[in-house]
C-alpha cells in the first residue's frame, strides 16, 4: 500500500483547510466559497439548504472535486447535517453527469475515452452496485470521468447511482468533519478527519483487492495502491 493513493485526497483537504483558515469578508466571493456560504446559505433556513444543494449538485456535475461541497457542507451546517445535504447534492450531480453523458455524449465520449469506457464497463457490468461501491471507496480516481464513462457504457443506471451514493459516504463525512472544524478552529476535528480518511481509504483498498474478481480499473490505479 502506497502513500500516493492517499496523496490526492490529502492535498485537496490541505488546500480547503488553507482557504478556510483565511476566511475574511469579501476574500472568497465566488460560488461555493466560505464567503458565499456566510452570505447566502447560513442562517437562511430551508431556503439556504435548498440553495446549497442546488448549487452543489450543479458544481459536482462538472469536473470539480466533490470534496469541496462536502467541506463547505460541514462548514455551513455542521458535521452530520452538512454531510447529509452534501450527499444529496453529490448524488444529484452524479445523476446529472451520468444521464447527460448517456443521452447526449455517447458517440463523442466513446471516441475520446474508448479505453476508459471499456475498462469501467468491464469492471462494473456483472455486479454494477457492488463494483461501483468498490470504485467509490478506493481513495484514487476521478469522480467526473467515472460518471461520464459509466454514462456512455451499458452499465445500468440505478445500481450505479445507488452504489455511488453509498460509496460517497466515507469521504463526504471526512470532509464535512474537516469543514466543521474551521469556524471554531477545532484542530481535533481536522486531525480526526485525516485519520478517518486514511482508515477508510485503507479499507477501500483492501476491499478492492479482495472483491474485484480479477478485474482492474487500470494501470494508474494499480500503481497507486
Amino acid at each position: 500500500m502506497r502513500l500516493r493513493a492517499y496523496l490526492p485526497g490529502l492535498l485537496v483537504l490541505a488546500a480547503l483547510l488553507a482557504v478556510g483558515a483565511m476566511v475574511e469578508p469579501g476574500a472568497w466571493s465566488g460560488v461555493l466559497s466560505p464567503d458565499w456560504i456566510d452570505r447566502e446559505v447560513r442562517g437562511r433556513g430551508l431556503a439556504g439548504e435548498l440553495l446549497f444543494v442546488a448549487v452543489g449538485a450543479l458544481v459536482t456535475a462538472l469536473p470539480v472535486p466533490r470534496n469541496v461541497v462536502s467541506f463547505l457542507g460541514g462548514y455551513a451546517f455542521g458535521v452530520m447535517h452538512g454531510m447529509l445535504l452534501a450527499l444529496v447534492a453529490e448524488g444529484i450531480g452524479c445523476a446529472l453527469t451520468f444521464c447527460c453523458a448517456r443521452a447526449f455524449a455517447r458517440r463523442h465520449v466513446t471516441k475520446r475515452l474508448g479505453e476508459r469506457v471499456r475498462r469501467i464497463e468491464d469492471f462494473l457490468a456483472a455486479n454494477p452496485f457492488s463494483m461501483t461501491l468498490l470504485v467509490r471507496l478506493v481513495p484514487v480516481g476521478n469522480n467526473f470521468l467515472t460518471n461520464v464513462a459509466a454514462g456512455v457504457s451499458r452499465v445500468r443506471a440505478l445500481p450505479f447511482l445507488l452504489g455511488s451514493l453509498l460509496g460517497y459516504v466515507p469521504k463526504t463525512f471526512v470532509f464535512a468533519l474537516a469543514g466543521s472544524g474551521i469556524d471554531e478552529g477545532a484542530h481535533l476535528r481536522v486531525a480526526m478527519a485525516v485519520v478517518v480518511f486514511m482508515v477508510s481509504g485503507t479499507i477501500g483498498i483492501r476491499l478492492y483487492r479482495r472483491y474485484r474478481h480479477g478485474k482492474s480499473l487500470g494501470e494508474d490505479v494499480e500503481k497507486a495502491i
